[in-house]
């Protein structure tokens, strides 16, 4: 098979041909994280943003790979505590050891094989001290087996003393690609298929992590409150791994988070225990900002927590059903940004009207005679000081100005 398609956002790249048929290596591409067959890769960066409590890496100690069941299998720690030439394998995973095959322990990346996949993870370890963030790749190789194989990774940056990073933490997960025999049978299987037709039955490949999604927009089935928070929150981590430049992986995020608060309805008491458990407080003028806290994280850019919650906002006070908000963000002009103006439009309370104060019968307590340009009848406002024998020089006088209607008001 040549080439790939339907992996990620568009076709996998592929290595450059050497002369006697091989593939020399992969060319890894960098992907945003967004998109649920990625749900592997989005676990494992929600896990690392778990982590994170406020600081810039997570603490090496918080993080215990032999403990994960879900992706620890499929995943490699580097130690840079010794240099970065070559770090120190840390752990392992025996899914990735099994597929490199590995029968004796290695300690260092030299000691890596080199058409192992585990050298497509870490081969990339240098990027991570650069760019000082978790970065994610995908690719295709020709591995140890002579079988093609797409995978994609994830590195994660640690550091035992907060500031620098001396740990990454990796995770990868493939499929290999039938050869040339297998698929021209599976060819002529489809086509025979598609003489006589049987019942259709939705098929999907099948990743080291599970089966993927062949509906990737469909939402899950709505289950308890928790259920419904952990759907929002790997929407959003899938969000934050973008940087939200995804447009609709965002609108996804959010449309989720909406169902989740409008969930939150049904179960206050549950609400409330996922809130005291996250240690997020209600403020009542901001009943959404707690749910956009619980779904992306209480250390979410405060910028963007303060708009999505004016979305939701928005969404609520519209009466927006589950599964409608990521459509009306769709239709809406302008998008997230009028949204958020036309909430904060709404939620302004109305120009305070000022009543004129009547003040014509007044008693007269002083006359000046001047020359004004005020119409008979209406306010004028003086400005004296006061001479030193006592006399009041007026200096000025004031028409036109916002002054004299509070000047009036003044004098009850």
């Amino acid at each position: 098979m040549d080439t790939a398609h339907g992996i990620g956002d568009g076709a996998i790249e592929q290595g450059s041909h050497d002369l006697d048929g091989g593939v020399d290596g992969g060319v890894d591409q960098m992907f945003e994280l967004g998109g649920d067959e990625r749900r592997m890769h989005v676990r494992a960066y929600n896990h690392w943003v778990s982590l994170l409590k406020g600081r810039a890496y997570p603490a090496i100690e918080d993080l215990d790979p032999e403990g994960i069941v879900d992706f620890g299998p499929h995943s490699v720690l580097l130690d840079f505590t010794g240099g970065l030439e070559d770090p120190k394998i840390a752990y392992l995973g025996p899914a990735l050891r099994t597929e490199c095959g590995l029968e004796t322990p290695i300690g260092r990346i030299s000691d890596v094989p080199s058409r192992s996949l585990l050298s497509r993870l870490t081969d990339h370890y240098l990027q991570i001290i650069a760019n000082c963030a978790p970065i994610g790749f995908e690719a295709e190789f020709v591995g140890i087996r002579d079988r093609t194989t797409l995978y994609r990774g994830i590195l994660m940056p640690f550091s035992s003393d907060g500031e620098g990073i001396d740990f990454i933490y990796g995770v990868i997960n493939w499929k290999e690609v039938v050869d040339a025999a297998t698929q021209a049978t599976l060819d002529a299987e489809l086509e025979a298929a598609l003489r006589d037709p049987p019942k259709p039955v939705p098929a999907a490949a099948v990743w080291a992590d599970g089966p993927s999604h062949a509906f990737e927009d469909a939402d899950p089935p709505a289950g308890s409150l928790g259920d419904r928070l952990a759907i929002a929150r790997e929407s959003a981590a899938a969000v934050r791994a973008a940087d939200t430049r995804s447009r609709s992986a965002l609108y996804r995020a959010l449309g989720r988070a909406h169902d989740f608060a409008l969930a939150t309805n049904e179960d206050a008491e549950g609400y409330s225990a996922l809130l005291v458990h996250a240690g997020i407080a209600v403020q009542a003028r901001a009943p959404m900002t707690p749910v956009v806290k619980l779904v992306f994280g209480a250390d979410y850019d405060k910028t963007r927590v303060t708009e999505f919650a004016a979305v939701l906002a928005h969404a609520r006070r519209h009466a927006i059903p589950a599964g409608g908000l990521s459509p009306f963000l769709d239709a809406f002009d302008g998008g997230i940004k009028a949204v958020v103006a036309a909430e904060r439009q709404a939620k302004k309370p109305p120009a305070k009207v000022v009543e004129p104060v009547a003040f014509a019968d007044r008693g007269v307590v002083a006359e000046v005679t001047m020359t004004t340009d005020a119409k008979p009848g209406s306010a004028l406002l003086l400005v004296a000081r006061v001479a030193d024998d006592g006399r009041v020089e007026v200096v000025g006088s004031l028409t036109r100005s916002p002054l004299v209607d509070r000047a009036v008001r003044a004098l009850g």
